[in-house]
């Protein structure tokens, strides 16, 4: 049987039709497929991550400024290294953000855990109030910055006013005192992020099934036994990676404590994170100051290894 003219010209339509992606791939692995796919990823990954890191790391061995892009390289060695480990005001701004991190972290489990519990209890208009205390979080920090620079006047600040509600301790300068300004930080972040440890808390709380407490009241357990027994073990993976992410942002945080405080008075409050960005965009110690953020990246990468090790027994 002869072909008809109709069969001939879908034949050459068919050849000058481009083959499926699916023939294309045939005879190529799963595992080839996917790089395939992840490969651009990878790239573009190596090109905004991977490599300024590795920039960085070259720089820190070097006295380059960049303020002074035509002038050569000079490689120092671990020059800029031994004069940051040996330098008493890093050890000084380390010390402060330390300060920060911990009383933060230890403030913001607490009320977060605290909060979670009473929000769990699904009382009247539990929802709302959750939307009302999860507000601060939504913020921006530089805004929540600006905001308590205002709360916190002396004269007409009502942060000062409330405490004066408590006593007689006149204008409190919050912010220009130099045992007051870190406190200062801590109270704002504490307000602004205690709603992100809460959240956290509150969904391991809803993850616990019913039927563990409904044993305990058989064993006849007291509320203080539910708590350390049940619901302290079933909350606490969320609460240490709760603190992970938190620990992290504030070993880093800047944008707040620069609109609050400017890491004043003096020093009090210059965290490692701004005085990093002034040997890096004031001074123009690129190399000095290249070297100090691989000293905080080593620094904050060990400490989250050894968290999540931690963490990770905890899930176990």
């Amino acid at each position: 049987m002869t072909d008809s003219p109709i069969n001939g010209v879908a034949e050459q339509v068919a050849r000058g039709t481009p083959q499926p992606l699916a023939t294309r791939f045939r005879g190529l692995s799963d595992r080839a497929i996917a790089w395939i796919f992840i490969s651009p990823t990878i790239v573009l990954l190596l090109a905004i991550n991977i490599f300024p890191l590795i920039w960085t790391v070259y720089l820190s061995f070097t006295n380059y400024r960049a303020n002074r892009p035509g002038r050569p390289i000079e490689w120092v060695g671990t020059r800029n290294y031994e004069r940051l480990l040996g330098s008493e005001d890093i050890w000084g701004y380390l010390q402060a953000t330390a300060h920060f991190v911990c009383w933060t972290m230890a403030l913001q489990v607490l009320l977060g855990l605290g909060l979670a519990l009473l929000i769990n209890r699904n009382f009247k208009g539990a929802g709302f109030w959750t939307t009302v205390i999860l507000i601060p979080m939504m913020l921006s920090p530089a805004v929540v910055g600006v905001f308590w620079t205002y709360l916190y006047q002396p004269q007409t600040g009502i942060f000062s006013y409330i405490l004066n509600l408590f006593g007689d301790f006149g204008p409190i300068d919050m912010i220009g005192s130099v045992g007051l300004a870190p406190w200062s930080i801590i109270i704002v972040d504490t307000w602004m992020w205690t709603p992100y440890i809460m959240l956290l808390c509150l969904a391991g709380l809803r993850s616990i099934p019913e039927y563990l407490y409904e044993a305990a009241e058989i064993d006849r357990a007291n509320a203080l036994q539910k708590f350390w027994h049940i619901t302290l073990p079933r909350v606490l993976p969320f609460l240490m990676l709760a603190v992970l992410f938190r620990g992290i942002e504030n070993f880093k945080m800047f944008d707040m404590v620069v609109e609050l405080t400017s890491g004043g008075p003096g020093s009090t409050t210059e965290l490692a994170s701004i005085n990093l960005k002034r040997e890096a965009f004031e001074s123009w110690r690129t190399g000095y100051s290249s070297a100090f953020a691989v000293i905080l990246f080593v620094t904050v990468f060990g400490l989250g290894n050894i968290y999540v090790k931690a963490l990770n027994r905890v899930k176990q």
